[in-house]
């Protein structure tokens, strides 16, 4: 029950994160980002915070875990362990090039009126039908997806587990997601549903924040082939962030659909 209740607590709250610099932001952090040798692993800590990337918030539902090998095809995580404020669990890296570990939320929010009372509800769209009660007014159904992503590369890059599915927004590289360095600029492709996101803003934010009175965010705009570039100040491990919303909902009564997507990637000295 306790499992149950987390998942769907994990869930109503990331498709709730508008992804702004004040609130709280969902993330994947790996122990390394660049491995090598005979029977490399990489341990990963999964939660959502107010302070980047300190688990001081709740953990994320490693039933939501997706990790993708070079191969494309998908792999289990091991070691999976659920805490207070965040989750840990291990990738075996046992073919070479780089993977994906994702977490990917989707759902509905439906505000209404019953009785002259506001109501709000989150779930799965199987549900929805049963959930709004049919004296229900002023129903206003929406459709919310949400991708959290970070990236691990045994040897040398490679692109086949970043192939996009074509939903959402999702992140492909031009400068490798594993190859960053401080005070080079780094490009980046955005789309949505598979097509340049052109216009949408993108937030960069170094971690640590807890130590600094403001954000120091990085503001960038995504050109017409939804292309952006960003040159890292320092070293470190950095989140960006994306968000935007339309009218091409997926499920009826839905009229709305909300996007986000955010990566952990990280910068090494030059």
């Amino acid at each position: 029950m306790l499992k149950q209740t987390l998942k769907w607590s994990a869930l109503a709250l990331a498709l709730s994160l508008p992804l702004a610099a004040e609130a709280h932001k969902m993330w994947l952090v790996p122990s390394a980002t660049n491995v090598s040798g005979a029977d490399p692993w990489v341990t990963v800590d999964a939660a959502v915070s107010n302070d980047l990337f300190y688990p001081d918030h709740m953990p994320v539902a490693l039933d939501r875990v997706t990790v993708i090998a070079p191969d494309g095809q998908a792999v289990q995580p091991e070691h999976g362990v659920t805490g207070q404020y965040r989750s840990v669990f291990d990738v075996h890296l046992t073919q070479p090039g780089t993977y994906k570990v994702a977490v990917i939320n989707g759902g509905l929010f439906a505000n209404y009126e019953l009785n002259g009372e506001k109501k709000r509800w989150r779930g799965d769209a199987t549900e929805l039908a049963k959930a709004i009660p049919a004296g229900a007014k002023n129903v206003d159904v929406s459709e919310s997806i949400n991708r959290v992503e970070t990236f691990v590369t045994n040897g040398k890059p490679s692109d086949m587990a970043l192939k996009p599915t074509g939903r959402g927004l999702e992140l492909v590289p031009v400068t490798s997601f594993t190859d960053l360095a401080a005070d080079e600029p780094a490009t980046f492709q955005l789309l949505l549903d598979g097509k340049p996101a052109a216009g949408l803003k993108v937030v960069a934010i170094a971690g640590e924040t807890r130590y600094r009175n403001a954000q120091e965010e990085l503001d960038v705009t995504t050109g017409k082939d939804g292309k952006f570039s960003l040159k890292w100040p320092h070293a470190g491990m950095y989140w960006i962030s994306a968000s935007t919303q339309d009218d091409k909902a997926s499920v009826k009564p839905a009229k709305q659909r909300r996007l986000s997507y955010a990566a952990t990637l990280e910068v090494l000295p030059q």
